[in-house]
């Protein structure tokens, strides 16, 4: 099966009363805040989607997509490549007021103004909530070994003045 593009906008209702799926890519400079969010987007984001109505007549887009980026590691400072992969389901709503009433596994996804939505910007958003909230590499990869760990030494000017919090001592005998 090729691998085709992928629309940046669609309208949910129609493809999922065809039940439509697709299986496509973004280029790599397409993801433009994903690229401002990593050091470099280092391959073209896969992605699957399955378009279909759920048994409650709610509108559902499910899917998966993967993308390989590379971080800078917080702990020595080199770079490293890691895999993004995600998996959603989404169903549309008209306005915000009808949130409440999708179920729990749905996550709610607006329509613009023209009854489609952002898949390029969805598909982003999924990929910057699965960035790592702390990029490292893994302890045997990194440079700076457990022992070159050193979270410092108080200096002395703050060791030798008073603590703040002893006249609460006082206070607490009386």
């Amino acid at each position: 099966m090729q691998k085709v593009k992928l629309p940046l906008t669609v309208d949910p209702v129609k493809d999922a009363q065809r039940r439509l799926d697709y299986v496509g890519y973004y280029a790599a400079d397409q993801l433009v805040r994903l690229n401002e969010s990593v050091v470099k987007v280092l391959s073209d984001a896969q992605v699957t989607l399955s378009f279909f109505i759920d048994p409650q007549k709610l509108v559902v887009m499910k899917g998966q997509a993967q993308v390989e980026v590379e971080l800078e590691c917080q702990r020595c400072g080199q770079t490293f490549n890691q895999t993004l992969e995600c998996t959603f389901c989404y169903s549309p709503v008209a306005n915000l007021s009808k949130i409440d009433e999708l179920p729990e596994i749905y996550e709610p996804i607006e329509f613009n103004e023209f009854g489609e939505i952002d898949l390029i910007g969805t598909i982003e958003d999924e990929f910057i909530l699965n960035l790592p909230i702390v990029p490292m590499h893994s302890s045997e990869h990194c440079e700076v070994s457990a022992q070159e760990q050193v979270f410092g030494e108080l200096p002395e000017e703050l060791a030798k003045k008073p603590n703040p919090f002893a006249v609460l001592a006082n206070l607490k005998q009386k």
